[in-house]
Order: structure tokens, then sequence, then C-alpha cells
């Protein structure tokens, strides 16, 4: 059954991204090096075949290998995908193929973009060489995409030794993920409370617990929950942690608290940054209140209510 989405659920774009940086093994080290250098290398495993791109261990007998090949820049294309609609950084910006390219030389594929006018101009079989970029980095992106060849295959093929002067040592991969995140009806209608400062669990009708934030269903009992029931707006802190590291685009001085809160009338605790209070008298049990920001969506951060200290048992299976 298909329809279109009820006008109360909520969507969002999101964007996940995180630079993961790598330290290189002696062979992936030579290899971006080489393309560096406008240099193809792959490596021999222990059956003679030559890997391209290489591993440093072999698939076939986990052994390590290190004898580095030279492939030539010119290939075969042994499959291929049209892509007629380029995303945010990918090799080039205009409709291109995914191609897997056998370089000659080499008895394994390599996977990078290849720019031709449309799908009718692409095969299975047809010719292709690299088309190098022209500031190279030592990175796979030296690589600006591959390009229709008519020449034959290499006669000779070349024969570099894989030592090179300034090797590259490390790489910063970006990961990024960037899609339209839609929170549901029950956690739609939570974050259309918090507009108006309240806080909205939902009831599980079977085991009678308060999910805050709700989700829908009830994990424990398996059922759907329907029942809406305000909480709060204090709590409890059940347990916390102290943050020391500066996250980028936060504006909140280090260290400082954050905490999981068990709102009054809650049966699951919810997460959220502890202030007005030095960081170092921040407890369990501490009873703690909201604090909005003007025209916020959610409370801002939860500060002490000045009440003495909630009992361990009245919070213990919160924790």
């Amino acid at each position: 059954m298909t329809g279109s989405a009820a006008p109360d659920v909520l969507r969002a774009p999101l964007v996940v991204e995180f630079p993961f940086t790598r330290s290189l093994g002696p062979v992936q080290s030579a290899f971006l090096t080489g393309l560096r250098e406008r240099i193809v290398l792959g490596v021999r495993g222990g059956d003679g075949r030559v890997l391209v791109p290489p591993v440093e261990y072999d698939p076939v007998t986990a052994e390590e290998i290190r004898e580095l090949v030279e492939v030539a820049p010119t290939g075969t294309v042994t499959t291929w995908a049209w892509n007629p609609t380029p995303r945010r950084d990918q090799p080039l910006d205009r409709p291109f193929a995914w191609v897997l390219v056998k370089l000659d030389g080499a008895d394994t594929a390599l996977l990078h973009a290849l720019d031709a006018p449309g799908p009718d101009s692409v095969r299975t079989g047809m010719r292709v060489r690299i088309r190098w970029a022209e500031e190279r980095t030592g990175a796979i992106t030296d690589i600006a995409c591959f390009e229709p060849y008519g020449g034959e295959g290499s006669q000779q093929l070349p024969s570099h030794s894989g030592e090179f002067v300034d090797l590259v040592t490390g790489i910063v991969a970006p990961a990024r993920l960037d899609y339209t995140y839609s929170p549901g009806r029950a956690q739609s209608a939570y974050i259309n409370a918090l507009s108006d400062r309240k806080t909205v669990g939902e009831r599980c009708p079977s085991c009678r617990k308060v999910y805050v934030p709700p989700r829908g269903a009830c994990p424990t009992c398996g059922v759907a929950t329907e029942e809406r029931v305000e909480v709060g707006p204090a709590g409890t802190v059940t347990t916390y942690c102290i943050v020391n590291i500066k996250a980028r685009n936060l504006d909140i001085e280090v260290p400082y608290v954050y905490a999981h809160i068990a709102l009054d009338g809650a049966g699951l605790a919810l997460h959220g940054r502890i202030g007005g209070i030095p960081y170092d008298q921040v407890r369990m049990g501490l009873r703690v209140e909201p604090v909005w920001s003007e025209g916020g969506r959610y409370p801002d951060h939860y500060r002490p209510t000045g009440e003495p200290d909630a009992d361990y048992e009245t919070y213990k299976e919160l924790i």
C-alpha cells in the first residue's frame, strides 16, 4: 500500500560526516606514491597473479606479499554501469560510467570512472587509459578518470622497483552520508510537544512503562504504543559522564557534564547536559529541571532544582 505521509510527521535533511585518518603499510604507501608520480603498481600474489589495486596479504593463502609490479596505464573494461546523475564529490560532475578496468599487466580489475559521452559509447571489452589529475597528492583521485583509448595493449610493460623518495605514509578519507530523516509518528509528536515546552512519552499497554522519547512500540513487549503521557518537567540524574574534549561547532566550554536523566513519570532515561552547577558537583540522584533558551525547540540544558537528592531505590531500574 502506498500513499502520502501524514502531514504531522516531520522530515529533515541530515549529514553524518567523519574524516577518517589512516596510516599506510609499505604496499599501499608505494601504490599511492606511485599514482602521484603517474606510475601504477600492483603486487604479485603467491599464485603469480598481479593484483591491482595491491593488497598486503594474499587473498588465497593470507600470507604477506611485498613484490611490487608496475602495470600499464591502459586497460580493458570488464564490466560497467552508467551513472546519469553524479553526486557530491564523485570523480566527474557530469554523467559518466562506473567501470571495472583490468590494466595491461594486471590480473584483477580496478574500479574508477570513465568519461564517456553516453551509455551507448560504453561496452565491455573497450580499451581505455588513465587520465591523470593535473595536481597529484598521492591518492586514488590522482587518477582523474579513465578515457576511451584506441591503441592496443602495451608490447613491453614498464618495470619500476617501487622505491620512491618522500613516500606517502598516510591519508585522510572523508566519509559522508547525506540523507533525509523522518522520526515517524511517535517521535514527531514528541518533537512537536517540545516546541510547547512539554515532554510527552507513550505508555505501553502491556507493561505500562512510559517511553521517552517514544518509539511507537514497546521494545520489551513488542506491542504498539499510542497512549501519550506528559512527563517531567523535573527529573533525576541516574548516571553521567564528564566531557573534556571540545566538539567542533559546539559552543560549550569544557569540562561539562552529559547525563542520563529520568524525568518524573518516565520509564526510560533520556540524555541531557547539566548546567548551573560545577561539573565536579554533579552526582547520581541529583534532582534537575530543564532550562529553555529563547525560541529553542528543546531544553538547552538541565539545572539543579534545589530539592534533596532522590533515593537510589527510586531510580535504580533506570540506570
